[in-house]
């Protein structure tokens, strides 16, 4: 008689904001492709608001995804209570698609707020849990929720060694802890180099980029655990303003913070304060033509970890502003620059003058999504975790 067929295994990745499929696409396609593994994709969070979703689901269904479930578990505002409350919206979403398509196995990715009441409720529900990105260090809540991910989680797909050493010293099995390097960073490498990153023009409002002379770019998102952010970001503004050079503007993320933010842009755009006019407000690219942008620009600045991962191996100069990245391990193309105009200013004028740098393979190592499958298709499924002592 002939064998069974196997039955696959079912995959669950959540999409709950841009950069998620932004940054996995390449991980998803082969997840999608394995005759091992069936992917499950459930979106929800700010990918569904209409200034994210009207490009980004779209994108998705021309690239070949299908939507398995959506969560709709916004509450806007833009401040702390309204963060929380998404999440825990979130976990009660997240719980009736779980409970429908029952994987076998749920993928959770990085750090971000609703990442955490997801991997709660994947917890309860007695599924194993891999995560990509544990271990690394950060600033603000975003490294106490990278690590409460990393207790829940029974997979761990770490970019560096740095990062393993302290998930195993967080108890975990060194087993099953893989240091694959940054599927994000594998992605900016495959981009096809003839992608100029000029489809930013059919994007946003404003100056028309000519992306074949020097321009900057620029992402600052709120810090979560700071007061002042419409403060220090307003020093941002006017660094940026007085180096007097084309720039891509990206608007900020929807952590708590993001209206101060987005408050300050508005007021110094419409209220005739900026005196550069050759600004290009964006709310979101699509992938391929985001990091074709990124690879481009002479200077990325803001706080952004594309300026931290993806930069690296592009070679392109960055000044990270203020304490978002504080911690994490970075190569020689970034420059630190406090909540000062000077010292924004400076760091500015330095990184031109420096022109773009050596490649780094830091965060990077060939076929990182490959080896992500190939554990994913073979690993012991156990939703059961023992505290591993050294």
């Amino acid at each position: 008689m002939p064998k069974k067929l196997r039955e696959k295994r079912k995959i669950c990745f959540p999409i709950m904001s841009r950069i998620h499929y932004a940054r996995q696409k390449h991980l998803m396609t082969l997840i999608q492709k394995s005759p091992k593994l069936d992917l499950q994709l459930v979106v929800g969070g700010s990918v569904l608001l209409d200034k994210h979703g009207e490009r980004f689901l779209p994108a998705m269904a021309e690239a070949g995804f299908n939507v398995n479930e959506t969560l709709f578990n916004v509450i806007e505002g833009g401040n702390h209570i309204a963060m929380a409350k998404t999440s825990g919206l979130a976990a009660l979403e997240f719980s009736n698609s779980l409970y429908k398509l029952n994987p076998d196995i749920v993928l959770i990715r990085g750090d971000r707020f609703e990442q955490l009441a997801l991997a709660m409720v994947a917890a309860y529900l007695n599924k194993t849990i891999a995560h990509i990105e544990g271990g690394d260090l950060t600033g603000t809540i975003d490294e106490s929720v990278r690590h409460a991910i990393t207790k829940l989680a029974h997979v761990h797909f770490v970019t560096n060694d740095g990062a393993r050493k302290r998930v195993i010293q967080m108890g975990e099995n060194p087993r099953m802890v893989f240091n694959v390097g940054s599927p994000d960073v594998e992605f900016a490498a495959l981009v096809d180099k003839k992608n100029d990153g000029w489809a930013v023009n059919k994007s946003g409002m404003g100056f028309v980029i000519d992306v074949n002379k020097p321009f900057l770019m620029v992402m600052q998102h709120p810090v979560t655990t700071e007061k002042n952010n419409r403060k220090n970001f307003e020093e941002t503004l006017k660094a940026v303003d007085a180096i007097n050079l084309p720039t891509v503007w990206f608007w900020p993320n929807s952590d708590a913070g993001t209206n101060e933010i987005s408050k300050a842009i508005r007021v110094y755009r419409e209220h005739g304060k900026l005196k550069n006019k050759k600004i290009r407000f964006v709310t979101d690219l699509l992938p391929d033509d985001f990091i074709a942008l990124l690879r481009r620009a002479s200077v990325m600045i803001g706080n952004s970890s594309a300026g931290i991962k993806e930069s690296s191996y592009l070679g392109t100069p960055v000044v990270n502003v203020g304490t978002r990245q504080a911690n994490r391990l970075r190569a020689e193309n970034v420059v630190d620059a406090g909540y000062r105009i000077d010292a924004i200013r400076k760091a500015i004028q330095s990184q031109l003058t420096h022109g773009p740098y050596k490649k780094s393979e830091l965060y990077f190592k060939a076929g990182s999504s490959r080896k992500i499958v190939e554990v994913l298709s073979k690993i012991k499924l156990n939703p059961q975790k023992k505290f591993y002592t050294i």
